[in-house]
Formats: structure tokens, C-alpha cells, sequence
């Protein structure tokens, strides 16, 4: 007895391979001259030899799979059962290709195992041949499969067909259903079927904390079964006598939901789970007409293809979300009966399933996602670049290869910074400017443009501050005027003057240093609040505007940091504060991962509470407002006299609002 399998260092038939090789019988494989490293590396994984195992060399699209006469003649009468499990397995492969490997190489591979008068043809089909099938599918059912117009879909139903009236062997047909990794070891070689949801439930998880509750999707029933199961059963079913003629589901008698599926997958991940699952017949009401209508509406296309770009997800995915079939497998269930060989339960190896994609398959594991890759190079401006954020992010991007502009308002502090980066190696240009001044602004804008032809990276980190009562400030119109002046007016100076060589280049990212303050609507720092609101509002704007031409926004609602700004307030010496690294690490991520915002999750949790109880926020903020007075110096005293005792009161309120300016 031997064995010739098509496919056989794929990922089902790495393990057929394995189940085979301990009957202790040759396996003959079929292999492309190219596709050589991959036996070898099958040989060396499961320990076996060339003699154990052969290689014979061919192709799935010629005649007898482009085997020589040679060969033929020497496997003829030899092959006991032939295996076919090569075909391609990828929604994203052209009709033209599907059309080549899996229908006319089946047919190929039948009339291959007729030359080689094997005795029983293995036909490894999928799920996929019953296409879009409203109900339970048999496996006795074979025409009455619907909805073929997916090439995959088509051509795996036409493969099938070409064994069942073609093929002059005796034959056995499998069809598997969605095939994920291995129960024990979640290994598998490719992203397919639930995989595709997995970088949504990973950044669902990195976004939100795992015990809150989230809405999803009901969706269909997904058919997953693990790869040693389809194996086992595979090897197990074809040497049961008897059987020829025969059409297995390899299955799970009881699949789960879409979303049931994906909320196994998230507890494996410690993703939150989707406590409200909407099922798309709640929508049955609406004309099909009307929901085709709103879904081919430009703005509503895009903004799916930018979710499913985004989440990794093909868009011809969708329309298995809502999996009308169900599959019935008692013929597999009989024959397999006594084996020992089940479908475990998905709760049970979920987690391996999980831990092996994001270890070896996440596709972010192989992006260049350092900052050195994405600046180096590139040409960044940072404004307020010689002390606190704006000098420990010129530092940050020097010692990345960026190409930085600094720009202040004092020359001395700047030639001090640009030798000590220069020291380093860096590459740094130094531009003296008060961005108070338009004037300054727009001759700072030219002279970077004329040094260098464009800017990449834009960082608006120079700012004032002011902390002072509202009821302190009657007689201070100018505190707004001048916060104003820079914080906003500065800022949008330069996105201007930046902006059109960034639409010529088609490229460019915008990084505004907000402030928490605008999400929690700090007291005292209304002059501050609104200038940055402003700032943030603009760039909304802008966003919209700028969207399609590959120039981004990005706002950090930055937490109180401890920088020279805050210095005249003493009591902030004794709160929780971020250092300017810390700071300088978000606008590197703001800058690798181009986010809209970034914020804290007080920052985002205080936002989302004005919105929906107001008068809760403003109780909270105006308890902060009393229990913290203002400085001296707010108060128009000397400095000498702003030594604050805090209380520990004061201490303990300020933990929890890590990072809020009262």
C-alpha cells in the first residue's frame, strides 16, 4: 500500500502526511521544482527520509499534473489511495487563477490517478461547494447548492463536479468546514475565515477595558473546525471499507453564531465581549433596494473600506457574516464512530488558536512600527523645541534620523540645543520665532520651505498657559488675547503655510499638543481651554478636508506635564504629573500610528460624561475648582508667599484625577 497526495505540504496535508507516514507506507507528493525547500522542510519537521517520503515532481495545471511517463509508469498499480487536497484556499486570489488551480487541476489530478489506476480518489473539497445554500445541507445534496457566484464558491462546487461525473476510480469526497489551527497548538500557516476578526477584537481591546460591555454583530452560523481533527478524520474515513462513492462533512454537528464565535475568541484574547448582539433580521423590514441604496452611497462605501482596511478584513468577506447553511454530518458521524475522533469545543481551544496568531501570524509583528522607520529621513518641525515637550521630542526624533527644524523664541537657548543634538550625530536645523507674531510665523514657514523644499511632520507643541479664576481675570481681557495669539492663531499660521507643499507632495501629518483640559473643561485655565479647543475644532475641520489626500491630524489631549509652563503654580509639585519623556513617547505614537486623538482614558471618560450627564462633570470640576486655590501669583501676590501646605485631602483628589490641571 502507498499513497500520492496533491498538496501535501499544505496545511492540511502536513498533518495527512504525518497520519499516513504511521501506517508505515511510502508517501509519493506531488511538487513543483521551485517548491523544494518546502519538502524539505516537511522531512526534516516530521523526522522521516526521502525514501518515507518521495517527492515527484509535477504541476496542478498540466495534463496528469505534468507528472513524466517515467514516473507514471513507475507509480501505476502502486497507489493505493490518491489524495487531492492542492487547490487555492484565499478569497483574495483572482477568478482567473481559482478557475486554473481548482478546477482545472482537479480534473488534472483525476486523470492522473486513472493513469496511475489508484484505488480510491480522495477528493478534499470544502463547505463551500453547497455556495450560499439557505438551510441545512445534506451530504447526499449535491446540485442543489445556491448561489455560486463567488469564484471561490463556484469553483470549489465545480471541482467537485468534475469528480462526480468524471472521475472512472472509485472516490470519496470531503468537505471541511472553515479550517483554523491546531487544537493543542493553534499552529497554522495563513490568515483566513475567523482570523480576519481578529486584529478588530485586538484593537477593541487595546481601545476599551475588558469588562465593559460592547455591542456587535449575531450574524450566521460559522462551521470552524480545528486542523488535526480534519486530518484525523480525513485518514481515518478513507481506509474505512465500503465507503466509496461516499460525500463526508467534515464539520461541527453544532457551529456557533458570528458572534458567539467572535465572543469565544475574545475572552481567548481578553477582548471585551459584545454583551448586545444585533441580528440583521431585525433590518428584514427595510426594502432590499433601500439598504443596497444606502450601502452603495459614496461616503457610506468609503468609510467601510476604510474600517475593513483598518481591521485587515477583504471586503468579500461580508458576505459570510450572515451564513445561511447548515451543514448535517451523520454519514461522518457514523463512520467515525468508536474512533475516538471528535470536533472539540471551540471554548476549549480558542486560546491556543489566539495565542499562535499573535505570536506568529499578527500582521503588525512585521510592520515597521519604530519611529526610526517612520521618520528617518524626513523632514519634522517641532515648535517650542528648547525646553520641556518640545526639546525631549527634538531629541527623540534626532536620535531617530529625522531631519529636525527647531524653532523657539530665544536664539542663545536655541544654538545650546542645536550643538547638543549636533554632538549626537543629529541633523538639525535651528530657526529663531515668536509664534505670537504672524510676521514671525510666515518667515519661519519660508525659510524651512527654502532649506529643505516641504516638511513631513509638523509638531504644534509651542504654547501658553494661564491659570487664573475667571473672577480674577475682569480686568485681564489681554490673558485671552495673548493665549489666543499663540496657542491658536500661531499653530494655524503654520498648518497653513505647511499645507500647500503638503498637498503637492501628497503626504504630511499635523500634530497638535492639546490638552486634557479641553476634555474635562478645567477651571482656571479658560483662557487656555478655549485657545486649545479652538486648535483641536480647526483640525477637525481640516481632517474632513484633508482626508483624501493622505495629509492626517492628529490631537493629543496631553495630561499635565511637568515642564517650566507649570513651574509658577507650586502646588503642582505635589501632584501626579507626566515627565516631558513621558510626553514625548505619545507624540511618538501619535506620529508611528497617525491615531485622530490621543488621550487618557480620564481625558476620554470626563468627555463622555459632559456629554451625557453635564451637570454631574461640572459638579466634579467645580469640587477640584474650591478645594485648590489659585497662586499667588494668579492672585496678584509675590512669589515668596506661594509656599501651599496640600492637604491630604487635596493629594488623595488629585490621585484620581492623575493628570487633570486644577
Amino acid at each position: 500500500m502507498s499513497y500520492f497526495v496533491t498538496g501535501g505540504t499544505g496545511f492540511i496535508g502536513r498533518y495527512l502526511v504525518e497520519n499516513l507516514l504511521k501506517r508505515g507506507e511510502t508517501v509519493y507528493l506531488l511538487m513543483q521544482e521551485k517548491s523544494m525547500p518546502r519538502f524539505d522542510a516537511l522531512l526534516e519537521k516530521l523526522g522521516a527520509t526521502d525514501k518515507q517520503v518521495v517527492a515527484v515532481t509535477g504541476t496542478l495545471t498540466e495534463k496528469n499534473l505534468g507528472i513524466s511517463a517515467a514516473d507514471l509508469k513507475k507509480l501505476k498499480g502502486k497507489v493505493t489511495h490518491f489524495y487531492h487536497l492542492a487547490a487555492i484556499y484565499d478569497l483574495y486570489a483572482s477568478a482567473e487563477a481559482q478557475e486554473a488551480v481548482n478546477v482545472d487541476g482537479t480534473r488534472n489530478a483525476v486523470n492522473a490517478a486513472e493513469a496511475m489506476k489508484a484505488g480510491c480518489f480522495h477528493q478534499v473539497s470544502s463547505i463551500a461547494a453547497a455556495g450560499l445554500y439557505r438551510g441545512t445541507f445534506r451530504e447526499d445534496m449535491f446540485e442543489e447548492a445556491q448561489k455560486l457566484d463567488n469564484p471561490y464558491l463556484r469553483t470549489k462546487h465545480e471541482s467537485e463536479k468534475i469528480v462526480r461525473d468524471e472521475c472512472k476510480v472509485p472516490w470519496r469526497v470531503y468537505r471541511p468546514g472553515m479550517v483554523v489551527g491546531h487544537s493543542k497548538t493553534g499552529e497554522i500557516d495563513k490568515i483566513d475565515g475567523p482570523y480576519y476578526f481578529f486584529k478588530m477584537l485586538q484593537k477593541i481591546r487595546r481601545a476599551i477595558p475588558q469588562w465593559v460591555p460592547t455591542i456587535g454583530i449575531e450574524g450566521g452560523r460559522i462551521n470552524i473546525v480545528p486542523v488535526d481533527f480534519v486530518a484525523d478524520a480525513l485518514d481515518h474515513i478513507s481506509h474505512v471499507k465500503g465507503e466509496d462513492g461516499g460525500c463526508f462533512h467534515l464539520t461541527d454537528p453544532e457551529p456557533y453564531k458570528l458572534g458567539e464565535v467572535l465572543n469565544v475568541f475574545a475572552k481567548a484574547g481578553h477582548a471585551p465581549s459584545m454583551a448586545m448582539r444585533i441580528d440583521n433580521q431585525m433590518f428584514g423590514f427595510i426594502p432590499s433596494m433601500v439598504r443596497n441604496g444606502l450601502k452603495n452611497l459614496p461616503p457610506v462605501k468609503r468609510l467601510t473600506g476604510a474600517l475593513l482596511n483598518d481591521f485587515g478584513i477583504p471586503e468579500s468577506a461580508l458576505s459570510f457574516i450572515n451564513y445561511p447553511t447548515r451543514f448535517d454530518s451523520r454519514e461522518t458521524e457514523r463512520v467515525l464512530n468508536g474512533s475516538g475522533i471528535e470536533v472539540p469545543d471551540l471554548h476549549a481551544y480558542a486560546p491556543a488558536i489566539w495565542d499562535f496568531w499573535e505570536r506568529n501570524l499578527d500582521p503588525d509583528l512585521y510592520k515597521d512600527r519604530t519611529l526610526r522607520g517612520t521618520v528617518e529621513g524626513k523632514v519634522c518641525v517641532v515648535t517650542g523645541a528648547t525646553s520641556g515637550i518640545g526639546l525631549s521630542t527634538a531629541k527623540m526624533l534626532a536620535d531617530a534620523g529625522a531631519i529636525v527644524c527647531i524653532a523657539a523664541r530665544t536664539q542663545d537657548k536655541l544654538d545650546e540645543v542645536k550643538f547638543e543634538l549636533e554632538q549626537g550625530g543629529a541633523n538639525v536645523y535651528a530657526y529663531r520665532c515668536d509664534f505670537s507674531n504672524m510676521g514671525d510665523c510666515d518667515a519661519f514657514v519660508a525659510s524651512v520651505l527654502a532649506d529643505h523644499g516641504h516638511v513631513d511632520f509638523l509638531i504644534n507643541n509651542a504654547g501658553r498657559s494661564i491659570r487664573r479664576s475667571i473672577n480674577l481675570s475682569f480686568d485681564r481681557f489681554h490673558d485671552f488675547e495673548r493665549t489666543m495669539q499663540l496657542n491658536y492663531f500661531g499653530s494655524l499660521r503654520l498648518i497653513m503655510g505647511f499645507a500647500p507643499s503638503m498637498f503637492e507632495q501628497q503626504r504630511g501629518h499635523i500634530v497638535n499638543i492639546s490638552s486634557i483640559g479641553v476634555l474635562t473643561n478645567a477651571p482656571r485655565f479658560s483662557a487656555y481651554v478655549a485657545s486649545k479647543a479652538a486648535l483641536d475644532a480647526f483640525s477637525r475641520c481640516a481632517a474632513a478636508e484633508f482626508s483624501d489626500s493622505n495629509i492626517s491630524f492628529t490631537t493629543i489631549n496631553m495630561p499635565l506635564v511637568r515642564t517650566p509652563m507649570i513651574g509658577p503654580t507650586k502646588i503642582y509639585d505635589s501632584v501626579p504629573t507626566l515627565s516631558p519623556e513621558e510626553a514625548a513617547d505619545l507624540i511618538a505614537k501619535a506620529i508611528i500610528y497617525r491615531p485622530k486623538r490621543i488621550a487618557t482614558r480620564l481625558g476620554t471618560f470626563a468627555q463622555v460624561l459632559h456629554a451625557l450627564v453635564p451637570k454631574a462633570g461640572e459638579i466634579i470640576m467645580n469640587t477640584g475648582y474650591k478645594m485648590f486655590p489659585d497662586s499667588a501669583a494668579a492672585q496678584g501676590k509675590g512669589q515668596k508667599e506661594d509656599k501651599p501646605k496640600v492637604s491630604t485631602e487635596q493629594m488623595a483628589f488629585a490621585a484620581i484625577m492623575r493628570g487633570i490641571h486644577w
